[in-house]
């Protein structure tokens, strides 16, 4: 764990950072208060739109899909 004042972190922001990405902790304290510096990545960027019916014909939906299931018939009466 890193703790360092925010005059520190000011100098040394960048090494911080390059440590909270390498999942270690660091803690910058300022007048009693203490802010933790934490890293995670953003969710990756969506590479196209999907189209309806790009799937068509890959999915076999069987024709007893919505009959009741034996496993459940004891609930259902």
């Amino acid at each position: 764990m890193i703790r360092v004042s925010v005059n520190e972190a000011m100098h040394r922001f960048p090494e911080l950072l390059s440590a909270a990405r390498a999942g270690e902790g660091v803690e910058i304290k300022q007048n009693g208060w203490t802010f933790r510096l934490t890293a995670f990545s953003s969710r990756p960027p969506v590479t196209g739109t999907p189209k309806a019916g790009r799937l068509k014909g890959q999915l076999m939906v069987p024709d007893d899909f919505d009959e009741p299931l034996e496993e459940l018939r004891e609930y259902m009466e």
